[in-house]
């Protein structure tokens, strides 16, 4: 279930409490008359199955709800109630299957910004990748890939793609491009103070490297595990299983590929640099695309889904 939380215009209350009562899958419909100071208005509150939520917010959007209160939507945990109960088995489809797409637009918004924070992520992950490489040290490998936060800006930019969204596209980019640039440079510059140190040495990198030298050396299978990786990260976003997004992290080869690049690059050995930024590529754009087929699927699917249920028709709440 979510919960809903709106700040209302007084002269508007009526109208939107008619769409509450009127969408099916709704309950717990609560009005709190002159309750909102700022903006000044009322507050109503009410709760929605999952299913049901994204056509309801996209209706109260039409109203300028949005511009003239506010919408604010809350996942719930745990909720007691008969009447939640009715409301879930009468709205249309699983809430396990529904996508709230202004959920998901927020949501990789806010993880595609090119940040301070973003990019500390992606450069320690980075010089943690290369610590990795050059130890050929697995362990170190992946846990630099669950730190790495590029997942981020990738299905930001399958979101706008979906939804059509040439803004949201062009932050994404620029948060990964600019951040995997900005980890790159560092990590070059990390690599030659571990050289001055003698932490790192040529050696290292031109070592035979069982346990990471799969790392520059691409092939389909490296594609094909991205593009099941990308599926399933897309899920875990579009279902808020976190947990599953974090074994999605640490499957793809994105940022020790970036770091073997960097090392690389910085002792001139091309051929490992080449090998590696072909790797990071193919990763990145295994991910994207599958991304991008996965909400478009996703969508579609819905779609028939919402036209071949009875319950799609409007009627009373149980609210």
């Amino acid at each position: 279930m979510l919960h809903l939380r709106l700040i209302v215009p007084a002269e508007r209350t009526d109208e939107v409490v008619r769409l509450l009562e009127g969408t099916v899958g709704t309950a717990h419909l609560a009005v709190l008359t002159g309750a909102a100071r700022n903006p000044a208005g009322d507050v109503v509150l009410c709760d929605v199955a999952r299913e049901a939520g994204d056509e309801l917010i996209g209706e109260l959007r039409k109203l300028g709800i949005d511009d003239v209160g506010s919408i604010t939507v809350e996942n719930m945990d745990l909720t007691l109630s008969r009447r939640a109960d009715e409301a879930e088995r009468a709205a249309p489809g699983e809430g396990a299957d529904a996508v709230l797409w202004e959920e998901l637009t927020e949501v990789t918004h806010e993880e595609s910004t090119f940040s301070v924070t973003y990019v500390a992520f992606l450069s320690l992950a980075t010089m943690l990748a290369a610590c990795g490489v050059m130890l050929d040290n697995a362990v170190l490998i992946v846990g630099a890939m669950a730190v790495g936060p590029e997942f981020g800006p990738l299905a930001g930019i399958s979101t706008a793609l979906v939804q059509r969204a040439p803004s949201l596209v062009a932050r994404s980019l620029w948060a990964l491009i600019g951040g995997f640039v900005a980890a790159m440079a560092l990590t070059a510059g990390f690599a030659w103070l571990m050289d001055a140190l003698g932490l790192f040495t040529e050696e290292m990198v031109k070592a035979e490297r069982p346990n990471t030298g799969f790392i520059w050396h691409p092939d389909w299978m490296s594609f094909v595990v991205a593009l099941l990786a990308g599926i399933a990260g897309t899920l875990s976003l579009t279902s808020a299983k976190s947990g599953a997004l974090i074994g999605v992290a640490i499957s793809v080869t994105t940022v020790p590929a970036a770091a073997n690049a960097a090392v690389a690059a910085s002792y001139l050995d091309l051929k490992q640099t080449y090998g590696s930024s072909a790797q990071l590529l193919a990763n990145l754009g295994g991910i994207l695309l599958a991304g991008t087929l996965t909400l478009l699927v996703q969508r579609a699917l819905w779609a028939v889904q919402r036209r071949t249920d009875p319950a799609v028709r409007q009627g009373p709440s149980v609210s």
